[in-house]
């Protein structure tokens, strides 16, 4: 059987003949995956985190699956950032799916990313009818001289840390819980692009990224941060659907606070989310809704004001 090509993004090193390898959808790159991550730097090898795209669940439940936490794009910076040194994908398809967990480890760990090192979650499964499993990972381990770890679950505040749990504190308003569990703010990353300007007439021009394509598990006003090429700043932002202006697809719009008019148009940005501060709302006139967007604004400020520590690395993980 052919296996699909692998999409592969080099992060730091060179690449080796010989890697400390881990396999999973890692969507958000949460603290648990961070732990994962430390394990699998332990040997000295070269790290690789093998994913897929599609997510396998979208895959079998064809648009009926909950929004992911992070974009392929968002994973690999994370990735990046916490040290891994290449990233391969593999498209995940009725061939993929097809593949037995023996035919995996011979032509995908051993053959193509000649494993030495593999580190896998507490509950791990692959292969055809996810057949695969630790003990499966093991035994082969042995024949083709690869050692296998198994990495206990990650827990805080007496709860294993999951990307489900993540999804739900944010499908339900409890930011602070989601971004505690992920070790930094919740974060968007996507293209600047022209909207309808009625931030501008109204006074507060926001830069634009359209999220129709992607379901988010997130929506409402909260104060954050834009990270872009040009600069930082603390940001007023919204994500949803502007019901007042009777928007149909979802959208999220920061506006820059204390920035001098910057040109974002095509660049790609990072948006932090770090207090939520209401939920998205219909406005009877445009006048309402300028008040409306004035308070956030004293809101977002105010939050920054006192939370000056939010305004530090969004990418340090505080300790449980």
């Amino acid at each position: 059987m052919s296996f699909p090509s692998f999409f592969h993004r080099r992060t730091h090193r060179p690449a080796s003949t010989e890697l400390a390898v881990s396999i999973g959808n890692f969507d958000g790159v949460h603290r648990g995956h961070q732990a994962l991550l430390q394990s699998l730097q332990q040997e000295g090898l070269p790290t690789a985190v093998l994913t897929f795209e599609p997510l396998p669940r979208e895959f079998f439940q064809a648009g009926k699956a909950a929004p992911r936490l992070s974009s392929l794009r968002e994973k690999v910076l994370a990735l990046r950032h916490y040290g891994v040194d290449q990233v391969y994908c593999l498209p995940f398809n009725q061939t993929l799916a097809q593949v037995s967990a023996e035919a995996f480890i011979t032509q995908i760990l051993v053959q193509q990313l000649q494993c030495r090192f593999l580190v896998v979650g507490h509950d791990f499964r692959f292969g055809a009818a996810r057949r695969g499993d630790l003990h499966l990972l093991q035994r082969y381990g042995r024949q083709y001289g690869f050692t296998v770890m198994e990495q206990a679950a990650f827990s805080l505040d007496g709860q294993r840390v999951s990307s489900t749990g993540i999804r739900a504190a944010l499908q339900a308003g409890k930011l602070c819980q989601a971004n505690r569990w992920l070790g930094r703010p919740y974060a968007l990353c996507g293209k600047i692009v022209h909207g309808n300007h009625l931030g501008r007439e109204l006074g507060f021009p926001t830069a634009n990224i359209p999220l129709n394509r992607r379901p988010v598990p997130v929506k409402g006003i909260f104060a954050g941060r834009l990270h872009s090429p040009q600069g930082s700043w603390m940001a007023a932002i919204s994500i949803g659907l502007r019901p007042t202006v009777g928007g149909k697809q979802m959208v999220l719009e920061a506006h820059c606070l204390d920035a001098d008019n910057p040109d974002l148009y095509g660049q790609h940005v990072t948006v932090e989310l770090h207090q939520q501060l209401r939920h998205e709302e219909k406005y009877p006139d445009l006048d309402a809704l300028k008040a409306a967007i004035a308070q956030d604004i004293l809101h977002a400020r105010r939050f920054f004001a006192e939370h000056p520590e939010d305004l530090q690395n969004p990418w340090t993980t505080n300790s449980p």
